[in-house]
């Protein structure tokens, strides 16, 4: 019996040992994916007045994004093309937010993306070396029938690709659905 016993007792203590560490292992593997999620703060609109008013703009540290990134988001009614959308490079050009940080060049060409139920368009630029506001931006539009969201973020870095799939999946967050909802009556 003082073996079996032994042998009980040991196996007991292993499996102990072995849950325990698997249990660590599941709550360090959930601590780093949460340590690195971005984390998007509400800033205060930094530009002045236009026709198309105030928007939001929200804010991610470097130490969440990699990078300081700043989106600017805005909605225009009955601004875009009820038929096509935002079909192509010049749309992106002409309906995204540039102009509020000034000198830009695009980087390639726009690629099509979906926001919720939305279809628009992405483009990666360069922004004028002088530009105190960043390096790079990307500008996403997106719209529901003619009425259109532009979303400008500007980066850190000039490396717009490694941060685009962080705004795109913030855009498609509660916060900016939400903000959608109410602002296109959707």
């Amino acid at each position: 019996m003082r073996p079996v016993g032994r042998v009980a007792i040991v196996s007991v203590s292993l499996g102990s040992v072995l849950a325990a560490m698997l249990a660590w292992s599941g709550l360090s593997q959930r601590a780093a994916a949460t340590a690195t999620a971005p984390v998007w703060t509400e800033i205060a609109w930094p530009f002045p007045a236009d026709p198309w008013g105030k928007g939001k703009a929200f804010r991610c540290r470097a130490a969440d994004c990699g990078t300081e990134v700043n989106v600017y988001l805005r909605a225009k009614i009955g601004f875009c093309n009820c038929t096509t959308g935002i079909a192509d490079d010049d749309d992106v050009d002409r309906m995204g937010d540039l102009a509020l940080i000034g000198d830009v060049s695009p980087l390639g060409a726009s690629r099509p993306i979906r926001i919720a139920r939305m279809d628009g368009r992405s483009r990666a630029y360069t922004l004028n070396a002088r530009n105190p506001l960043g390096k790079t931006a990307i500008s996403v539009v997106f719209r529901d029938r003619c009425d259109m969201i532009t979303a400008t973020a500007v980066l850190g870095h000039d490396r717009p690709a490694a941060i685009e799939p962080g705004v795109i999946e913030f855009l498609n967050g509660n916060t900016v659905m939400r903000w959608a909802e109410i602002t296109l009556g959707l």
